[in-house]
């Protein structure tokens, strides 16, 4: 059974960081293009990150120079660290790998 499970989210001030986890069982990593996404109640998935089997990465404009994204294929896991977050970034962070979505984690920025 393949599963990619987000862990990490949480409740920030602005200004803080947080740091996100995908890890994947049932399939792995390595050679896999992973793409973190994010979606506000009531609205459309959004793209926020990828990263390549070479490690290269692609961010929205949105999120670009504050959020980084990196893999350990050793661990099967994907991560987002999140740095400056503001309260725009307040929603549910999905990763997403081969044709498999996770159950998201919730990411509150709040004071």
């Amino acid at each position: 059974q393949v599963q990619l499970v987000e862990s990490g989210g949480g409740l920030v001030q602005p200004g803080g960081s947080l740091g996100l986890s995908c890890e994947a069982s049932g399939i792995t990593f390595r050679g896999v293009t992973v793409t973190w996404h994010r979606q506000a109640p009531g609205k459309q998935r959004k793209f926020v990150a990828l990263i390549r089997s070479n490690e290269s990465t692609f961010y929205a404009d949105s999120v670009k120079g504050r959020f980084t994204i990196s893999r350990d294929n050793a661990k099967n896991t994907v991560y987002l660290q999140m740095n400056s977050l503001k309260p725009a970034d307040t929603v549910v962070y999905y990763c997403y790998a081969v044709c498999y979505w996770g159950l998201g984690t919730q990411v509150t920025v709040s004071s």
